[in-house]
């Protein structure tokens, strides 16, 4: 029923295998890929486990590159749906179940992302619309106190991020996709090696299906704003 891709890069393995015991853990998981852009392979995998896939890239080819070689997979082997998912979250394993229940039971839906917290329980706001070049050069250059309004618009913040929602772009830390969608609007594109590929993958989904944010579970996400 689902497939996990955790794309690595000299990560940190204690939150790694945690999060990868805790996803094997949930009904329905058929198998969870370690790609790894890592300059170097590990030596020794630290879970043992035939639902566990690694591959090593020998070179770091991106975000969106290394989560299609899984995608792939999941496609050719007509898995109903595909967990894109970074290495810092936590997950527990009954929030991932609901997740699952919710996307199959709502065929319409494309791609779904749970409520987003920092570890101090702050909430984390990656529900947004679609950028423009303003956004994205006002976010990246300008002092913050002088796009905040515009900021708070850009990241829907006064929905209250406390109802389902038909999002138009949806953080790439966490994304449950329906392999059907995946098919329909392709996957990563390639060209983008890091950050705007989540932008560019919900917005095609979310043309012929709904885009979600789903506030009624919770994940941890240890987040450093790069």
């Amino acid at each position: 029923m689902l497939n996990t891709s955790i794309v690595l890069y000299n990560p940190n393995w204690e939150q790694v295998v945690s999060l990868t015991n805790a996803i094997l853990q949930a009904e329905g998981v058929d198998c969870v890929y370690w790609i790894d852009n890592s300059p170097n392979p590990i030596d020794e995998l630290p879970i043992s486990s035939n639902k566990l896939k690694y591959i090593f890239n020998n070179k770091n080819i991106g975000y969106g590159a290394a989560h299609n070689i899984a995608i792939r997979e999941s496609i050719y082997d007509d898995i109903p749906y595909h967990l894109v998912i970074n290495p810092d979250i936590l997950v527990d394993v009954q929030a991932l179940e609901a997740l699952l229940v919710f996307i199959n039971q709502n065929p319409d839906v494309g791609l779904v992302m749970p409520k987003v917290l920092y570890p101090n329980g702050k909430l984390q706001y990656l529900c947004k619309l679609l950028p423009t070049p303003l956004d994205v050069f006002g976010r990246r250059f300008l002092p913050k106190r002088w796009i905040d309004k515009r900021n708070a618009q850009y990241e829907m913040r006064s929905s209250g991020y406390d109802k389902i929602m038909n999002v138009p772009y949806l953080s790439g830390c966490f994304m449950l996709l329906r392999t059907k969608a995946l098919q329909k609007a392709r996957l990563f594109d390639e060209r983008f090696f890091m950050y705007p590929e989540d932008i560019d993958l919900t917005r095609r989904i979310h043309r012929d299906y709904l885009t979600v944010y789903f506030p009624h579970v919770t994940i941890i996400h240890n987040h450093e704003h790069a």
